[in-house]
């Protein structure tokens, strides 16, 4: 039995090693450059509603790569997980309306400026602030990691307002809209986009501390790409490609059809779900992808722990409970970000977001499965082994001829409840940029800003499935215990 267990544990890692060293050597063989992007950013990235990437950086990019003659692949996965993946090396650079600060400039290299941005405070539309003096005693909302949020904290002291910080700019317009927070700060275009497609605030501030939005690659690496983009971005200027760009999301007639469309659009439930099907069915089957990959590999991985502890063996007994300690107590989110950005920075190979997922639900469902696997087998009384050895049968026919059976049927209600806790954890992976179901309905919102409906939607979707997943569970639980 504990040689078997140990073969299995040696083919299983053999299995991810060759999944990693796939992966890694087919980045390698890749010339083409990874640029992390914001979803959540519009005008300068989000995504329009033909489901294409588009926006001001998007264009911008694109346009150098094309003048430059150099390939390139986006990777819309938002400014946190982007600047992150490019320390860890995982992308090649980022473009996310990024301001150059000097803080930044330690981490990384910045390109030449192309664009410049204020910060201005915006507040509800029926709000009495018309100053920063008005703001004492009063909740700001920001985002995490923008300029908006420095320049909101340098002013904290002086103005005497309290914080609080969201991920996505949504959620913090929407803090504002329904008077939790009395404020906002953000980029004056980023804000005026907002407004423009139907966000119910007004701006009270003239545009002030702001700064240069620029590319940027880990410091003193790929300085190749960042001398491209500069060539590129100097030739855009000089033949009138630059302005047409600026133009097509912040000129007047962009904001005249901006206004048009938003009027025009039908925001009712069903219309955004007739807009949104193909992201929203794309965000349903990556979801399902994740969930059923990961409980099969969870299910293999968690049955081997969870036999290890039961063993009469005490170095496998202690590896189990070593192992279901710390996946089971680490959170899922550090995990994920453990796997996807602290692994490559110690070994220096790349990990794609999808792998990273699967390994991260693999190893913290597994544990929990590894605990009620366990659990299952030692709630079967003791007598039944002693019978089946008294009766000649060695371990481990007796463990799967006689206790594994009984403790199966045990084990059953603990499968189901844990295939449908994986189904909702991948809502979690969103922070790697894994565009599952979560993801997804966050670029719709940055689109339409329409938060409420669309998670409202979502919501939907995932009560649905899970309710299908648990009426298919309890039928083969019925089956099994006839």
């Amino acid at each position: 039995m504990r040689k078997k267990l140990i073969w299995f544990a040696l083919l299983c890692s053999t299995v991810f090693g060759a999944i990693l060293a796939t992966t890694t050597s087919s980045q390698a063989a890749e010339k083409t450059y990874t640029i992390g992007t914001d979803i959540t950013y519009a005008p300068f990235d989000f995504q329009g509603s033909n489901g294409k990437y588009t926006g001001i950086d998007i264009d911008l990019i694109k346009a150098i790569a094309k003048e430059e003659n150099i390939k390139i692949q986006l990777k819309p996965v938002g400014f946190n997980a982007a600047v992150q993946a490019v320390e860890a090396n995982q992308m090649d650079g980022v473009i996310a309306g990024m301001t150059i600060t000097s803080e930044r400039k330690q981490q990384f290299d910045f390109s030449d400026p192309y664009y410049y941005a204020g910060e201005v405070m915006a507040v509800a539309k029926n709000s009495n602030i018309k100053s920063l003096k008005d703001l004492r005693g009063k909740n700001v909302a920001l985002k995490v990691g923008t300029q908006g949020a420095v320049y909101a904290k340098s002013l904290q002291k002086k103005y005497g307002f309290k914080i609080t910080e969201f991920d996505q700019s949504n959620d913090m317009y929407n803090d504002v809209v329904t008077g939790n927070s009395a404020a906002a700060f953000e980029d004056y275009p980023v804000m005026a986009y907002g407004i423009q497609n139907g966000i119910d605030l007004k701006i009270v501030t003239k545009p002030a501390a702001g700064g240069n939005y620029g590319f940027a690659v880990k410091k003193g690496e790929n300085p190749e790409l960042l001398a491209k983009f500069n060539h590129g971005l100097k030739a855009l200027k000089k033949n009138g490609q630059y302005d047409k760009i600026i133009a097509k999301y912040l000129g007047k007639a962009s904001v005249a059809k901006a206004t048009a469309t938003a009027k025009k659009q039908d925001n009712s439930l069903w219309g955004l779900v007739k807009q949104n099907k193909s992201a929203l069915g794309s965000g349903l089957l990556q979801t399902l992808y994740l969930t059923i990959i990961s409980i099969i590999l969870a299910t293999i991985f968690g049955v081997i722990i969870g036999l290890m502890q039961v063993v009469p063996a005490k170095w496998a007994n202690w590896a189990s409970s070593t192992l279901i300690y710390i996946f089971r107590g680490m959170p899922l989110l550090v995990l994920a970000l453990f796997i996807y950005i602290g692994v490559p920075n110690l070994t220096g190979n790349k990990i794609s977001a999808f792998l990273a997922g699967i390994i991260t639900l693999t190893l913290n469902e597994g544990a929990y499965t590894a605990a009620f696997v366990s659990g299952g087998i030692q709630a079967v009384d003791r007598g039944q082994m002693e019978a089946a050895r008294s009766l000649g049968l060695p371990y481990g026919k007796a463990m799967r001829r006689v206790i594994l059976p009984q403790g199966i049927k045990i084990m059953i209600p603990s499968f189901i409840n844990q295939f449908i806790i994986t189904l909702k954890d991948t809502s979690i992976l969103s922070v790697i940029g894994i565009l599952e179901l979560t993801q997804t309905g966050k670029i719709i919102i940055a689109r339409n800003l329409q938060g409420f409906k669309v998670w409202t939607i979502v919501a939907i979707m995932y009560i649905v499935i899970i309710t299908l997943l648990t009426w298919l569970s309890k039928a083969v639980e019925r089956r099994i215990n006839k």
